[in-house]
């Protein structure tokens, strides 16, 4: 480990230890490096390193500050490794299975939590969907919203936040796109229609099947594609 490493441990320690809790000061430079026993110059690449991570934020002319910690701040890196990821089969199919271990589970505990409100919510991003069959920007952004809703029902934001890094907004515009073009989109709008009916008799079992259903076929199309050397999709 290199003294960076060394440092950056160190100050993760005292936050981890509520000894600079959630939007707290850090001391001035000069004091943060006494406190830790390290020079200047690691305590403020040790700074700028949790800076990066979210975990502190530089205010300028102000000084430095711990942040909420809020793990949609602390994971929102996490959609932009996906994103680097499309180019990798085997890391593809991991994060497909982390999202057909994970979703179904939540889409249950969504339909034991969901209000009328969000409901609603859920049904104006399907019926949306069934308009812009053909539009794949529109398609995309409710698909998303449909996903963000049902998640977020289950009032889990570290559950929400993986899963909406898991499926990033280029990779759903890519498999919307090779849906409408294979005039597959009506079967996917089925499943999405599916989870909406059985979340709307908060039936948690059928909501899991529902979900489950359409992870598992997305799945499906993403090996089909990999093996036939096209782009690898995921929605």
């Amino acid at each position: 480990m290199s003294l960076t490493d060394k440092a950056i441990d160190q100050l993760r320690e005292l936050i981890r230890t509520g000894a600079l809790p959630p939007n707290s000061k850090l001391p001035p430079e000069q004091d943060l490096a006494a406190q830790l026993g390290l020079s200047r110059n690691l305590a403020r690449e040790a700074v700028k390193a949790l800076a990066v991570a979210r975990v502190l934020e530089v205010r300028r002319g102000d000084g430095t500050y711990v942040t909420s910690l809020q793990p949609s701040l602390l994971l929102e890196g996490l959609g932009g490794a996906v994103e680097l990821l499309q180019g990798d089969s085997t890391a593809l199919q991991d994060l497909m299975e982390v999202r057909r271990l994970l979703e179904p589970a939540a889409t249950a505990l969504a339909a034991t939590r969901i209000s009328d409100g969000q409901l609603a919510e859920i049904k104006g991003h399907l019926d949306a969907m069934r308009e812009a069959r053909d539009d794949i920007e529109r398609l995309t952004a409710h698909d998303a919203a449909f996903h963000r809703e049902v998640i977020s029902a289950t009032g889990n934001e570290t559950l929400l936040t993986l899963l909406e890094g898991i499926s990033g907004r280029t990779l759903r515009a890519r498999i919307w796109r090779g849906l409408v073009d294979t005039q597959a989109s009506g079967r996917t709008l089925a499943e999405h229609e599916a989870i909406f009916n059985a979340l709307s008799i908060r039936d948690a079992a059928l909501s899991q099947a529902a979900a489950l259903l359409h992870v598992s076929t997305t799945e499906q199309s993403l090996r089909e594609h990999l093996r036939s050397g096209e782009a690898p999709p995921l929605r």
